[in-house]
Order: structure tokens, then C-alpha cells, then sequence
């Protein structure tokens, strides 16, 4: 054990070591070339009534820290009898997937500023009128956590992601400006090589956009999803009705979610998963449970829901491995890590073949979900007889979240994973979000 934790208390020691470094260019001026390090500790004592915390970067006062906290709380003997402390597992691991050759801690400013420019030079055509300036950005983590508990647990794991950005300010019609390009994700650096015509391939398509876009004539539509915006809303109208901390002072909420029910099209199931290399990788959570892969829905049916150890020993499920704390700063909340819709036995083309009038969604500015959601489109485009034609100008798309899954009635077999940033409780976590083109019956188009 590395530190000594008193009797009759639970503790644990969340320690994370985190290197993060960038490069953004507006033009051709730079705005930012840096890198930060930082180490930190959150100590946590519980003595089965209340939590006692306490943060620090000076590693060698872990265990003053902890010594601390302890004259603070009241012992309790039979503290392991405590139904959350029973809840906290007790695993030994050392999962380092992201140190050595491939580590970005062996990026250079040179490094950095290099990719950047290779984007740039491929990426920017001056010749193109309707872009008035851009954006180009590299951006990179690798964080190392270990984790230490009264109960036994010792576990190391880390993490990496990179990131290369090219945005553009575009003039379009009515000399109206519209914002497109692209950010492509990694695991390391070499994983963002080579990848300029990914971001070309939505520079134009936004060019086209702004050029030829015409406002949608409001009303209810059929409308099939690109893999995108199912992804935004499978997270958004669904995965955070799953983070079942939400319900623990909700009995309505609890009532609605209940376990067995069909709430979908059979068509439709969606998982949380932390085991898969996606951007929501998280082989164990921040209070020592492993991630285990939760149905929310399958086959339509209401499955499971996510918890960390506290909200499983209110509702006396199981912790599900989803308790995660933005940094060392910050308690575990019970969060999403990859969670998507899966793919069903469709054909994309063949999705937007069978809608003779509807709207294709293609791309998403943001969401929002409760009973009802909420999608702000970057770009739709009208399907008329099976066809895709010309481009949409949409405010908003809503729909009732419950209504919504049941007319979903035709999902692709095309699922694609996307990255992302998810906020709760003024907390930031990497996810990732994932869904195939899917048709849905009738959203409202505004």
C-alpha cells in the first residue's frame, strides 16, 4: 500500500499526472505555441456520512493530507459494511497504453508548429473568394492516473488524444457568414498525418452551402439522420437520461425508466461501453470499478443505466464504472464514456431512397435532450423521390425523445464513431458519441 489510511474510515488517493500542448494560427498570425504540465492529488475520507476532501500538487503532502481529513471525520468500525463503501471494488491493474515512442510528451514546439503548417498549406486555397479567414489548430493531452483505496485498490492507467482543426469563415448569400471545416482526432500524432482531404472534402462542401442554400419551408418532415446527428442524439436525448445520479432525487423520472419497459422501436439499441479505443476510452473509473458494458436499450427494451457507487446503492443495482471526474480537482459524477446507437441491417443510400419528400440532417451545431430535444443543424439538405437536392437553410429540429425512438423505422448499417467534450456539473470529460444513418417517421423542422 502506498499510503496509510486510518481505521474505521474509507479512502481513497485519485493522483494524476497531465501534459497538454498546442499550436492555433488565425491567418497567418500565431496565436499560441505552449505546453503546461501539471500533477495533482484529490484525497477523499468518508466515514459513511459525510466526505471529506482535500486537493493538492505537492505529492509529498499526500499523506499529511490524508491525516488531515481523518481528525476531521468520525471513525466507523463496521465502515465496510457501508452499502456505497461495499460498492467500491477492489482491483489491481497497470494499463499503459500511451507512454514511450508514441507519447505527445516527446512533441516539440517544432513538432507542432510543423503539422500545423503541413494543413495549412494543403488546406488553404486563396483563390477561393468566399473565405474571408481561418483557423488552424493542433492540440494535444496525455495523462497519467493512479488511484489508491483503503480497500486494496491500485491502479495505474493513462490516456492520449490529439487533435488538428481547420475552420473557415465563409461569405455566402446575402453576404451572410457561415463558419464549416473540420477536426480530425488521434491517439498520437502519426495517426493525424496525411488526413488534408478529409478537411478539403467539408471546406467544400460548406462553400457550397453558404453559395446555395435556401430557407426550409417549416413543418413535419421525415427525415433521415446522418451518423452524426444520430450520434448527438442518441448522446444528448438518451444518454444522459441513462446517468441514473440524475433520478436519485427524481421519483417520477425513476418511474418513468423502468427496467423491462419498451421504449423504442425493437430496431434500436444503444450501449455504453469504456473498452473500445474511442475517445471515451476508460478502462476503470475514478472510484476503482472497471467500466462494464451497459444496454441502455436493447431491442427496443430499457436495459440498464449507468451509475457510479453511490447512485447503484441507492437504487440497488450494480456500479456500472462510469464515475468520472474531469481532473484531480474534481469529484467523480456518474458520465457517459462511449455511447452509442449500433447498427442495424440498412443501406444509407438505400434509407434516403425510400423517402419521396423529406429532409436529410447532415451535420449538427449542438443538442440538447430532455423529454423533448433539441438539434441545431449546420447543414440539411431536401430529399425529393429518393434524392438527394439542394441544401436547406434549418433553424431547428425537434421532437419528442420517447415519440422519437419508437418512429425511428429504418437504421443503417454504416455506424461511425465521433469525439467530443461533454459538461455536467461544471465538468468537462472526452467521450465519444456513435450512431448509423437512421430514418425517423416525423420530426418538427423549424
Amino acid at each position: 500500500m502506498k499510503f496509510k489510511f486510518p481505521a474505521g474510515l474509507y479512502g481513497d488517493v485519485r493522483i494524476e499526472d497531465t501534459t497538454t500542448a498546442w499550436y492555433n494560427m488565425q491567418d497567418e498570425e500565431v496565436l499560441g505555441n505552449g505546453e503546461v504540465n501539471v500533477k495533482g492529488a484529490m484525497i477523499r475520507i468518508f466515514d459513511g456520512k459525510l466526505w471529506y476532501t482535500a486537493e493538492t500538487n505537492d505529492i509529498d503532502k499526500i499523506q499529511k493530507k490524508i491525516d488531515e481529513l481523518a481528525k476531521l471525520a468520525k471513525p466507523d468500525p463496521k465502515i465496510l459494511e457501508n452499502p456505497i463503501v461495499k460498492n467500491f471494488s477492489v482491483n489491481k491493474a497497470d494499463i499503459r497504453k500511451f507512454q514511450g515512442k508514441n507519447s505527445i510528451r516527446n512533441l516539440t514546439a517544432t513538432d507542432r508548429e510543423k503539422i500545423v503548417n503541413q494543413y495549412r498549406k494543403k488546406c488553404i486555397d486563396k483563390s477561393i473568394k468566399e473565405i474571408k479567414v481561418t483557423y488552424a489548430t493542433f492540440w494535444c493531452t496525455n495523462r497519467i492516473k493512479e488511484l489508491y483505496t483503503s480497500k486494496g485498490t491500485e491502479i495505474i492507467q493513462d490516456y492520449q488524444r490529439c487533435k488538428m482543426g481547420m475552420w473557415y469563415q465563409i461569405s455566402g448569400k446575402n453576404n451572410i457568414t457561415y463558419d464549416g471545416g473540420e477536426q480530425l482526432w488521434a491517439f498520437d500524432y502519426k495517426g493525424l498525418k496525411g488526413r488534408e482531404q478529409e478537411i478539403i472534402e467539408k471546406r467544400d462542401r460548406a462553400i457550397d452551402f453558404a453559395k446555395n442554400n435556401i430557407p426550409v419551408t417549416p413543418g413535419e418532415y421525415v427525415c433521415v439522420l446522418s451518423p452524426s446527428v444520430t450520434s448527438v442524439f442518441t448522446h444528448e436525448s438518451f444518454g444522459h437520461k441513462s446517468e441514473a445520479d440524475f433520478m436519485l432525487n427524481d421519483k417520477t423520472l425513476r418511474d418513468e425508466w423502468t427496467m423491462g419497459k419498451q421504449v423504442a422501436n425493437p430496431k434500436v439499441s444503444i450501449v455504453d461501453e469504456g473498452n473500445s479505443m474511442h475517445h471515451g476510452y476508460c478502462p476503470y473509473d475514478d472510484e476503482g470499478n472497471k467500466k462494464k458494458s451497459v444496454w441502455l436499450i436493447k431491442d427496443g427494451i430499457l436495459s440498464g443505466r449507468l451509475h457510479d457507487a453511490k447512485s447503484a446503492a441507492i437504487l440497488g443495482e450494480e456500479p456500472t464504472g462510469n464515475a468520472r471526474a474531469q481532473d484531480s480537482d474534481n469529484a467523480p459524477l456518474v458520465r457517459m464514456t462511449n455511447t452509442y446507437m449500433l447498427a442495424g441491417p440498412d443501406k444509407p443510400e438505400e434509407i434516403i431512397k425510400s423517402v419521396k419528400d423529406g429532409i436529410y440532417v447532415y451535420d449538427w451545431n449542438y443538442g440538447t435532450g430532455n423529454s423533448t430535444f433539441t438539434i441545431k443543424p449546420q447543414k440539411c439538405y431536401r430529399i425529393r423521390d429518393g434524392k438527394l437536392c439542394e441544401p436547406l437553410l434549418v433553424n431547428v429540429v425537434t421532437g419528442s425523445v420517447f415519440q422519437t425512438l419508437f418512429d425511428i423505422d429504418m437504421v443503417g448499417d454504416d455506424l461511425q464513431f465521433f469525439s467530443g467534450t461533454c459538461g455536467k456539473g461544471g465538468q468537462s470529460v472526452l467521450t465519444a458519441t456513435g450512431g448509423p444513418t437512421i430514418r425517423v417517421k416525423k420530426l418538427t423542422i423549424n
